[in-house]
């Protein structure tokens, strides 16, 4: 038996494997051939006197620690060996090289097999999801981190919303932080938008306006929400992604009124560095937070993004972040990112401003 790293001339052994071993969601050759030469995945397969008999495939966060089990498969008639316990050992430790702390994966509910084997090497359920799988069964999420022990320990669930546009992720995180406070609140495309109507700052390095954290807070306190806004300078904001006078004029007006809305409402601006110590605090109160981050670390665009921060423990914090659009995984790969505190520091500064911004919600009756 070996585990090596896949090679080209392995392409026909894996599609008919994924035949063999799969009757429904199946890896087709292109997806095969996208992940051989891949370089933000692993991708290892198993061979038994030179026979491929098996293969891991992992994909890699950008930016982030996650490493996520895509894909296992092994041909049945080998089953029962432990090579599914290697191969998966295999691939822990390729994630642990290329510098992941966690890794992830999904797993029919009614592999009751697969799990035991999971649970044997310490993962943990995490999560549900309903009709996950093409023939409509149910999956169960795991995790695992391969390097410590400990795993995070949210103190509230906080929902997972995609944002609908290019520009409202503040919204969008937002109403990912409204809800993990009242979970009665609809998530939906109206809402998205209104909230967006009503903090944007009209312009931005492109297209339309982002959304200014004073702007964000105001909407969310409209709305019942207990909140307050820290951000380390208080100039007009964005203005160097823009090079039109009028433009840099407009950001200067709105960025005037959200001030003055924020006075007469009585809304607190706290002027002060966003730290990871900062939102260690907040999480720690209970609150819910969402970060204004510079996203180039983890999709290569230098624009500011907003994202929400679901929990933290003593290595990482764990992100929600609303746009799916903009990486290579899937919408799974959004959700509860870990993050490692020392990266997150530097993805709190954007701009050659070294502007930091915060919304934190306090959590009712607190």
């Amino acid at each position: 038996m070996e585990i090596r790293k896949v090679q080209p001339d392995d392409l026909n052994a894996l599609v008919e494997l994924e035949k063999l071993c799969f009757e429904s969601d199946r890896l087709s050759r292109r997806s095969f051939q996208r992940w051989v030469k891949g370089d933000s995945s692993i991708l290892l397969v198993l061979t038994v006197e030179d026979v491929l008999v098996g293969y891991g495939l992992v994909l890699l966060h950008r930016g982030t620690r996650l490493a996520r089990v895509y894909s296992l498969a092994l041909n049945p008639a080998t089953r029962g060996r432990g090579y599914g316990r290697q191969l998966l050992i295999a691939l822990e430790a390729a994630a642990l090289e290329s510098g992941r702390l966690f890794m992830r994966l999904e797993v029919s509910k009614v592999n009751t097999a697969a799990i035991a084997l999971y649970r044997s090497l310490q993962y943990r359920e995490f999560d549900e999801l309903e009709s996950y799988y093409e023939d409509g069964t149910d999956a169960v999420r795991m995790q695992k981190r391969i390097r410590y022990p400990d795993r995070a320990d949210a103190k509230r669930i906080v929902p997972w919303y995609r944002q609908t546009t290019s520009f409202s992720c503040g919204p969008a995180s937002v109403m990912m932080a409204m809800g993990a406070i009242d979970t009665g609140i609809e998530l939906n495309q109206m809402l998205e938008l209104d909230l967006w109507r009503e903090a944007t700052t009209i312009f931005m390095t492109s297209g339309h306006g982002g959304c200014h954290p004073v702007g964000l807070a105001l909407a969310a306190q409209r709305r019942g929400f207990s909140v307050r806004v820290c951000m380390n300078q208080m100039t007009p904001l964005f203005t160097d992604g823009v090079r039109a006078a009028h433009k840099k004029e407009i950001l200067a007006v709105v960025h005037e009124q959200f001030l003055a809305q924020a006075e007469a409402a009585g809304l607190e601006i706290e002027q002060s560095v966003v730290s990871t110590s900062r939102i260690d605090a907040w999480l720690e109160a209970g609150c819910s937070v969402i970060a204004l981050i510079s996203s180039y670390r983890l999709n290569g665009d230098k624009a500011p993004h907003w994202v929400v921060v679901t929990a933290s423990d003593e290595l990482c914090f764990y992100v929600h972040d609303p746009d799916a659009e903009k990486v290579t995984l899937s919408e799974i790969d959004c959700q509860h990112i870990p993050i490692a505190k020392e990266e997150f520091a530097q993805m709190l500064v954007f701009g050659s401003k070294r502007f930091t911004a915060a919304v934190v919600f306090e959590r009712r009756g607190g």
